[in-house]
């Protein structure tokens, strides 16, 4: 099991690789990181009534216009055995203020998630690559939901994400 420094280490090397992987599709990248150095929170929108909204970890545009891009690194998808399908998710919280952002700022919200291909538990061996869906579609898509951890997570199957690359991520030359 990873410490709390390991795993935020690991999670921003995937950041950056979902970023170069935009960059080179002729995105730019802007990454959100902390507001205070060691303060471990992640991003946040603050607005003028006091609310504090998290906020993906990067902000990209386009000629197709501007989009926020949650980044997820993980080992592997999970096997639900309810459903019998490769699942992924997110911290619930996370998810609800994404939902309220989007709304605020009329700003389309994506989720990514890299995928080594590792195991998750007692899992057979996952799907690798770079998959991910639009915020509204995956609202609409939900596999289930389940209260484990500190606040819940959502989780979506694997057929509800568009493979977006193969793992390791192909370098544009």
């Amino acid at each position: 099991m990873r410490n709390f420094k390991e795993k935020l280490e690991f999670g921003k090397t995937g950041e950056t690789e979902i970023a170069h992987w935009l960059r080179d599709r002729g995105n730019h990248v802007l990454p959100v990181y902390e507001i205070s150095e060691n303060q471990f929170k992640g991003p946040a929108f603050y607005t003028s009534q006091g609310e504090e909204i998290i906020t993906p970890d990067m902000v990209t545009w386009s000629k197709n216009g501007i989009l926020f891009i949650e980044a997820k690194h993980k080992e592997a998808f999970s096997w639900h055995r309810k459903t019998e399908k490769w699942v992924t998710g997110i911290d619930l919280k996370h998810y609800s203020d994404y939902q309220l952002l989007q709304a605020r700022t009329k700003t389309p919200v994506w989720i990514i998630f890299l995928h080594r291909g590792g195991i998750a538990k007692d899992s057979p061996i996952s799907p690798s690559g770079m998959f991910g869906n639009d915020l509204m579609f995956l609202i609409a898509n939900e596999n289930h939901r389940h209260e484990n951890w500190a606040k819940g997570m959502v989780y979506w199957a694997i057929d509800s994400l568009i493979k977006l690359s193969d793992y390791p991520l192909p370098k544009v030359i």
